[in-house]
């Protein structure tokens, strides 16, 4: 038992040691490497290109200013309510995403000179009767999480009677809307206004109220360095005439004509096997990140639920409660909240930096393993008691008795189970999109801010995610006949 008890110690500490920890990373002035966190479903100010690069004001303007600035810049995609909560927690140094100055965030945020300004706005479907904020009453609203549209509409809304419904990402508010799910969104007046005159399907029917500015932001504290710079470059571009470029380029009369034209052009082309092959190198991407973190995933979630299972199944209380208590644990946590403590709860406790993909392994690796290791507990259980009594009576100790006579016939119970984790691990990836890991779903997410083409995108995801799984799933059947035969 002492000596189970340690060598488990020994490997899952290496694991945790070789994962997470790492030395902190302090980003130095002298590293002139920053990274940047942004949301890129808000054209103008960040969306992914037909070539799925990133662009738009925000991308240009960080990018100019880290050319004028000397130093270099790391864009990580991550989602607006994402990029907040990894600024908070240090995961990366600041964060340019259309953020509102306000009081509250100043709170937490330390904020650069404004660099563009804009105020809210609520728009509706086309052909809609609703005109006016009186005529909410009663109905639903649709607003994107941690922005200032969210914030005015949570405000008004008992004063106009109106629910609202929250989403992370603005391709869905506005399919909400569009869908007729809800009558009506608020969002900034300078990313609705773009997304109307390029064929968004909405129209705008309130004048911009609560008008605030934009800024670059960093952890309240932190980066001094990195704001100074910003403030700098920024000063410099608008004195060269850099700043004026930028911005006519993505919301000029010509910028918005091209894309409305692209848009209308492309409109009639937009089907299945023609954005497979636009968007094929990102597909590619997405799939293999999502079949990387499956298998690393599934391989460290193996070992460890392995041993949280068998810790449960040998003679010592002790063991057993360590074993049931973890399984518990991390069976019972939702994979998202997991996932998102790991990846900012940690961070901040601790400063130090977690990388994303490390994050989504870990959080597979014990949210999968505890299931895991319920699995192969119920599998050795289930194998008659008389087995273990008659291998011991032969002289047998505990551990061959385990090894040679329970083990192999509690595997052929167990392997049904491993079968079908291995698939829910697959699906399971989905959800490590919250903290930016570009997996298949979060390029999904991408691809659809720059076309609107929600339904047919996701209709090629889910597509995907259903071959890989009938793969997996043969594969899986193969191994199975091959253990049991």
């Amino acid at each position: 038992m002492k000596k189970f008890i340690v060598w488990f110690s020994l490997v899952f500490g290496f694991a945790f040691i070789a994962t997470v920890g790492q030395p902190t990373q302090q980003v130095e002035a002298s590293e002139k490497t920053y990274t940047i966190a942004t949301d890129v479903t808000f054209p103008p100010f960040v969306y992914a290109n037909s070539n799925n690069k990133y662009v738009g004001i925000d991308m240009e303007l960080i990018k100019a200013v880290a050319k004028k600035e000397g130093f270099k810049v790391e864009i990580k995609p991550i989602g607006f309510n994402a990029a907040i909560q990894a600024v908070q927690s240090g995961q990366v140094d600041g964060m340019i995403a259309g953020m509102s100055i306000t009081t509250e965030r100043k709170k937490t945020f330390d904020f650069s000179n404004p660099y563009y300004s804009s105020g809210i706005v609520m728009a509706v479907k086309k052909g809609s009767k609703v005109t006016s904020l009186k005529q909410l009453k009663g109905k639903t609203v649709a607003i994107k999480t941690g922005t200032s549209g969210a914030d005015y509409a949570n405000s008004i809304k008992k004063k106009y009677g109106f629910k609202t419904v929250t989403f992370d990402d603005s391709d869905s508010v506005y399919d909400d809307v569009k869908t007729g799910n809800a009558v009506a969104c608020f969002d900034d007046s300078a990313v609705l206004q773009y997304g109307v005159k390029t064929g968004l399907g909405l129209k705008i029917v309130t004048k911009p109220t609560d008008t605030g500015n934009y800024g670059f932001a960093v952890r309240k504290g932190h980066n001094q360095v990195l704001l100074n710079k910003f403030n700098k470059g920024l000063k410099a571009l608008k004195k060269d005439g850099t700043y004026a470029k930028i911005i006519e380029k993505y919301t000029g009369k010509k910028a918005v004509s091209a894309q409305k034209k692209s848009s209308e052009n492309s409109s009639d082309s937009y089907t299945m096997l023609a954005l497979l092959k636009q968007n094929k190198s990102a597909f590619i991407s997405g799939i293999e990140e999502t079949l990387w973190l499956t298998i690393v995933g599934i391989l460290f979630a193996t070992i460890f639920g392995i041993l949280i299972g068998l810790l449960g199944v040998v003679p010592s209380k002790i063991a057993q409660g360590l074993s049931t208590t973890i399984i518990y644990i991390f069976r019972g946590l939702p994979l998202i909240v997991l996932a998102l403590f790991i990846y900012n709860g940690i961070p901040s406790l601790t400063g130090t930096k977690v990388p994303a993909f490390v994050a989504g392994i870990i959080t597979l690796t014990l949210n999968e393993g505890a299931y895991i290791g319920a699995f192969v507990k119920g599998g050795i259980e289930a194998v008659d008691s008389g087995q273990m009594e008659a291998a011991r009576s032969l002289g047998l100790p505990f551990s061959k008795s385990m090894r040679k006579v329970v083990l192999p016939q509690g595997i052929k119970i167990m392997i049904p189970s491993f079968v079908n984790q291995f698939i829910i691990t697959l699906k399971d990836t989905s959800i490590l999109s919250v903290i930016g890991i570009l997996e298949l779903t979060q390029t999904g997410k991408i691809i659809i801010a720059r076309n609107l083409q929600g339904f047919r995108i996701w209709a090629i995801v889910a597509v995907i995610y259903l071959l890989m799984i009938t793969v997996l799933t043969l594969l899986s059947k193969w191994i199975e006949r091959r253990i049991k035969n």
